[in-house]
């Protein structure tokens, strides 16, 4: 009974997947198939789930939570790769790498990750095409923002690095309030600091002044964005 209670509880999530959406009957049917040689794993806060050189193979989905992905340098200063959210994806099979191989990935918040093992999920890529291309589009997009993100914290100074950080972290986890963008990410700035590979002290100093300005309204844990004010300094 127990195990019948959690097939179904697989079906149900697959359902949920990005990847999987309006794909043919067929190849749903396929996959649904691979329920029960799957797994659902829940997570803690502050979980590191990957580590360079101990990368998962298979694909893994976000089912609840938020991920980052980050690397770090000689100095022990952490850089954010992505941040992945609900219905994100990471992992890789013999034909995809989903861009975040050599890095570390660890649980912002309590999170649920639902897994499909390489072995079971490569043979659906050589027996439908569109599932690959699917593959191959998320890849080449998450490509795409890795390079511009590297290429913003490479040449920016600290509050360029701050303000781009925030307004990315805006377009995608926010809720607008009285006339600003309130990021959905609990967020101190130790946090943010990891994020951009800063100080906190300095990190601490920059949104000070970004708040003094009405760029930005912060306390703790909460940071909001004046969109307009935001884009303009970017600009």
């Amino acid at each position: 009974m127990k195990s019948m209670e959690q097939y179904k509880k697989k079906l149900k999530i697959l359902s949920r997947i990005k990847l999987f959406e309006s794909l043919p009957s067929q190849i749903i049917h396929e996959i649904e198939q691979l329920a029960n040689k799957s797994n659902l794993n829940a997570y803690a806060k502050n979980t590191i789930i990957q580590t360079p050189g101990n990368e998962k193979t298979g694909l893994s989905f976000v089912i609840a939570g938020k991920l980052r992905a980050y690397k770090t340098d000689s100095d022990g200063k952490q850089y954010t790769v992505c941040i992945l959210s609900e219905g994100g994806m990471f992992g890789e099979v013999e034909s995809f790498s989903l861009g975040i191989d050599g890095t570390y990935v660890e649980t912002m918040e309590d999170s649920t990750i639902y897994s499909i093992p390489a072995e079971h999920f490569e043979p659906l890529l050589s027996k439908h095409p569109e599932l690959g291309l699917r593959l191959l589009s998320d890849m080449s997009k998450r490509l795409r923002q890795q390079v511009e993100l590297v290429e913003k914290l490479v040449f920016r100074d600290l509050r360029g690095k701050v303000l781009y950080f925030l307004n990315r972290l805006s377009k995608k986890f926010s809720i607008e309030e009285n006339g600003y963008l309130k990021i959905d990410i609990p967020l101190t700035h130790q946090e943010l600091a990891n994020m951009i590979g800063a100080t906190r002290e300095a990190v601490s100093l920059t949104l000070q002044e970004l708040s003094n300005e009405g760029i930005i309204v912060t306390s703790r844990r909460m940071v909001m964005i004046h969109v307009e004010k935001v884009m303009k300094e970017l600009s």
